[in-house]
């Protein structure tokens, strides 16, 4: 029989603290947003996460958006069994231009930069400066169902899902101007075509 102790621990299951994969270098300057059990396919998920790594948090999410609306593609570079080959993918430089929109994988990491950006505005941090330093999707358990086939037989009918975790952290947006009164680097092969113009006079 459960005892109120049992209860207890089943409820505050939900409140333990997680731990990342990777952790901020400067957490002051960093947010993070993690999505456990997420019902989208583990595979497409690792293709849009790979896509937008690295990229400041405005230019994700208008990726993302063109990606639902079938106006930019989402290039597929490691999982490709299926793959159908589309234009879109040509800018990417992919093997053989493989590529697709996968819309809920879109949505759902939409939401989890959304996410990230309400937790900057909370800690102060500025938003437009973002990048997308980390990024990481494991795979979830699979969720079992079942489908019914000829002559009374039954098949797993399984599902892929994922656990979706990010770290943005904010950079510095001034840039060094460079001394005027800096020589100028010259290379090697226009030094020698400066010699030789100078020993043809």
């Amino acid at each position: 029989r459960p005892t109120l102790q049992h209860y207890f621990i089943q409820s505050n299951l939900s409140f333990t603290m997680v731990r990342y994969a990777k952790e901020a270098e400067n957490p002051a300057k960093s947010v993070k947003a993690r999505g456990f059990h997420l019902r989208t396919h583990f595979k497409t998920s690792r293709e849009v996460a790979q896509a937008i790594k690295g990229m400041h948090l405005r230019k994700a999410t208008k990726y993302l958006k063109d990606v639902v609306a079938q106006k930019q593609i989402i290039p597929m570079r490691r999982f490709m069994g299926g793959v159908g080959r589309h234009a879109q993918a040509k800018a990417f430089n992919t093997a053989g231009s493989l590529g697709a929109w996968p819309k809920k994988s879109a949505t759902i990491v939409l939401d989890l930069l959304k996410n990230a950006e309400s937790n900057a505005e909370v800690k102060g941090l500025e938003v437009d400066s973002l990048v997308i330093e980390y990024i990481q999707v494991n795979r979830a358990p699979q969720m079992r169902r079942r489908t019914y086939r000829a002559h009374g037989r039954i098949n797993p009918f399984m599902c892929s899902p994922c656990h979706i975790e990010m770290i943005l952290t904010e950079t510095e947006s001034i840039v060094a101007k460079e001394d005027e009164d800096a020589p100028k680097k010259k290379s090697k092969k226009k030094e020698a075509r400066a010699r030789a113009r100078l020993g043809a006079e």
